[in-house]
Formats: C-alpha cells, sequence, structure tokens
C-alpha cells in the first residue's frame, strides 16, 4: 500500500467508512471526560450573583447551625426531670419567650416558661412540651399548666449545632449553587463565595446549504436551528457563549473560523461537517492547528463525532442533523463542560419508568428515544414515545420531556418493562 492509499485508508477509517468500528458510547464519554480538567481560574462572587455557579471552595461553617438550643414547636419548655412518668403534673408558669428574645430570669424546680418555635430554650430547661397537650390554671396572681405523664427528656428541642458545627463542612467544592444552597450559605453569615470562572465555548455553524435569520432561503437551502438549539443549551448551563454563526464550506473560511473561536474560548464547537463525505477539508484544517480524532459512535441518533484539541481549546464536532446534534451535545459536550466548569457531578441524572408501548431496538448500539413522561391510571409516572425518531425531527423533541436510554446489549422493549429515562428538567 502507497502514502496515498494509507492516508486514504486511514481517513476512510477515523471519518466513518466501514472498516472503522463502532465507539460504544460509555467508551467514547469516558475518554472525553480523562481528557478535561477543570479551570483553574476562580474569582469572588457577592452571593446574590452566584445563583448557577460552581463552588470553587467549601464552604466551612463559622457558626452553629442552630446557634442556639431552641424549641420546635408553640408549647411549654420544662425540665423533664420535673415532669412525673405516672400522672399529671402542675408547674407554675414564670414567663414567656418569643423567638429573638432570650428568657433572662431565674428558674427554679417546679417551674416552666411558654415558648414560642424558634424561640431560645432557657439553660435550665430540656424539654419542649406541645401546648395542645396542656391545661392552663390562672388565677389573678399566677398561671399554672398541667402536663400529662410521659414526657422524653429533650423532645420537639433543636440543639445549638446539631445541623452544621462551627468548622463543618457545609458545602463541597464542585456544587453548583442552587436557592437552597444560597439560603444555607446566607444562614452562615457569608455575603461572598470563591466560585469557578464560567467556561467560555465558541460556537459556529458549517454548511453552504445553511442560511441564519433574516436570510431569504433559495434552492437547496435551511435555515440554521442547530444555532439556536445549542447556544440555547449552552446558555441554559450558564455557559458564556461566543457565537461565530455559519460559516461557508471553504477552507480558508473554516481555517479563520477555528483559529479566531480556539484563541477566544475554553472549548470549540461546530456543527456539520464531520460525516464522511463532508470530513475532507475539516479533517486536513485540524490536522494543522490541532489534534482531533473523528469518531464513529455506536449510537442513534447521532452517530458522528469529532473530539480532540484546537490549539489550547477543547473542540467537538457536532453531526448535522437537528436532533442528533441536540442528543451527542447532551451525552458528550454537556459532561465535559460540567467537568471543565468545576462540577463534581457531570453524568445525565436518569430514573427507571414504566414504558407503555413496545420500542423496536436490535442489541449492538445504544439509541436515545424521545419520549413522554405523563402520570398513569394508578398514578404511577409512565413513558412512552413521543412520535417519528428521525434524526432531522425537531416536533418529537419539543414535544418530548425526556429521553428513553436503550443501551448496547438492549433488545426490544415490550409495554409494560422498565426503561431508564433522562428527564429533561435535569438535561435542558
Amino acid at each position: 500500500m502507497n502514502s496515498n492509499e494509507r492516508a486514504n485508508e486511514e481517513q476512510h477509517q477515523c471519518c466513518g467508512g466501514p472498516a472503522s468500528n463502532l465507539l460504544p458510547v460509555e467508551q467514547g464519554r469516558q475518554q472525553i471526560l480523562e481528557t478535561v480538567t477543570a479551570l483553574p481560574q476562580t474569582q469572588q462572587l457577592d452571593l446574590r450573583h452566584a445563583l448557577g455557579r460552581v463552588l470553587a471552595e467549601p464552604v466551612v461553617s463559622p457558626i452553629n447551625v442552630p446557634a442556639y438550643n431552641n424549641s420546635a414547636m408553640d408549647g411549654y419548655a420544662v425540665r423533664s426531670a420535673d415532669i412525673q412518668s405516672d400522672g399529671d403534673t402542675r408547674l407554675e408558669v414564670v414567663g414567656s419567650v418569643l423567638a429573638g428574645h432570650p428568657f433572662s430570669g431565674e428558674l427554679q424546680p417546679g417551674q416552666c416558661v411558654k415558648i414560642m418555635t424558634g424561640a431560645q430554650v432557657p439553660d435550665a430547661l430540656d424539654t419542649v412540651v406541645i401546648k395542645e397537650l396542656c391545661r392552663c390554671e390562672k388565677s389573678s396572681q399566677q398561671e399554672f399548666v398541667i402536663f400529662p405523664a410521659g414526657a422524653k427528656p429533650g423532645q420537639n428541642r433543636r440543639l445549638a449545632g446539631e445541623d452544621l458545627a462551627v468548622g463543618s463542612p457545609a458545602i463541597g467544592a464542585g456544587t453548583r449553587l442552587g436557592a437552597a444552597e444560597l439560603g444555607m450559605i446566607a444562614s452562615l453569615g457569608q455575603a461572598e463565595v470563591c466560585v469557578t470562572r464560567k467556561p467560555r465555548v465558541a460556537y459556529f455553524s458549517t454548511g453552504d446549504e445553511i442560511r441564519s435569520l433574516g436570510q431569504p432561503l433559495e434552492a437547496g437551502q435551511i435555515y440554521d436551528s442547530n444555532r439556536y438549539t445549542v447556544t440555547a443549551m449552552l446558555a441554559g448551563m450558564g455557559i458564556e457563549v461566543i457565537d461565530l454563526g455559519v460559516i461557508a464550506d471553504r477552507p480558508d473560511a473554516i481555517e479563520a473560523a477555528f483559529k479566531q473561536a480556539s484563541e477566544q474560548a475554553d472549548v470549540v464547537l461546530s456543527s456539520g461537517g464531520v460525516s464522511l463525505g463532508e470530513a475532507d477539508f475539516v479533517k486536513d484544517c485540524l490536522d494543522r492547528l490541532g489534534q482531533v480524532g473523528f469518531w464513529r459512535l455506536a449510537m442513534k441518533p447521532g452517530r458522528p463525532l469529532a473530539f480532540g484539541h484546537v490549539g489550547e481549546a477543547l473542540f467537538f464536532g457536532l453531526p448535522g442533523n437537528p436532533v442528533a446534534v441536540m442528543v451527542s451535545f447532551l451525552q458528550f459536550v454537556k459532561p465535559a463542560l460540567r467537568k471543565l466548569g468545576g462540577e463534581n457531578h457531570w453524568l445525565p441524572s436518569e430514573a427507571q419508568i414504566r414504558c407503555t408501548e413496545p420500542i423496536r431496538k436490535r442489541p449492538g448500539r445504544t439509541e436515545y428515544v424521545r419520549g413522554i413522561i405523563s402520570h398513569g391510571a394508578d398514578g404511577q409516572p409512565e413513558v412512552r414515545s413521543s412520535g417519528h425518531q428521525g434524526s432531522g425531527i425537531l416536533t418529537s423533541m419539543s414535544q418530548a420531556n425526556c429521553l428513553i436510554v436503550l443501551s448496547d446489549q438492549q433488545s426490544p422493549v415490550a409495554a409494560g418493562d422498565w426503561v431508564r429515562v433522562q428527564p429533561f428538567d435535569g438535561l435542558l
């Protein structure tokens, strides 16, 4: 075999010819994730601007949470030793304790205080009895409460540091901050957090048939939907997006786009130009600018994928069909971006749900079926296909609220079988 024949054979294999083997989805994703390391740059952010950002450093509690022993219910704070175990107990009420207003008096045996939820339990008392179990007796000078037998020591009392003790980790590094996390950090009195810098991603579509919105369509041309789905998915992740638009199928234009993108971004994304018969000049360009492999993946939709480096930036070359672009992004690009952004958990969330209809499937590849999760007659969640599954059919993607994941070894699905699903609430 001469040098030209060897080059043609290598290109034929890497770009998806019959001689190439199909790469399993899990293996491809693992290879990608092994390449990615978290961005080292961090920044301090005001807590009010930190929603959706990823912690670069753990948050350590500087205080006890709760800060003091407090009541979990409205009722009466008592000494458990004062409450009889075999009959009613009559105690004198010597004050009321409200949240934010600790009791300052001296408490003697046989005395108790009325207390509200969240109020500090006096140090001399160790138990709270809910008011609904008690009977009150009042005179002009005194107030007494009759308690039933059987109060358990420590009941209805929250201890100082029960949730978090001073010096204990509150939230770990790599956590994406949601409302609950921001509330917890605020409860510790911390006004700022250290977060990982947002990844920067440059995106462009390729193809002479692609037109941007607002341009007239001529014969054989289509509007660029991939640009809007990909940039929307990136924006939903809190990624800083550099939109380079549509690049013509010319070697000089493609090379200029790759250079510009790799100089500005941490990750370069493109769609189109990675299938057999399309990748000749794209591959030549990428060979000059970086190290990129062209893969054929054992999956549907989304078989062709390019991955590697262009300059210092990671590069993903996604397929051109709209649904294949979205599925490939969700299974490969999004986990990589999560790891790049410093997150601890990268992979899509999954659940097991019963399927209400049969789905054809042959072993040998992983298939992602657009599905609809709903509630059945028994109130339990169930899933079905959202319709025609062609890789260019966006309507079945927009009507779906999940992906049904059929693994490479899986055979046909029968109605009533359990299947893996990736809900879009955790993806899009």
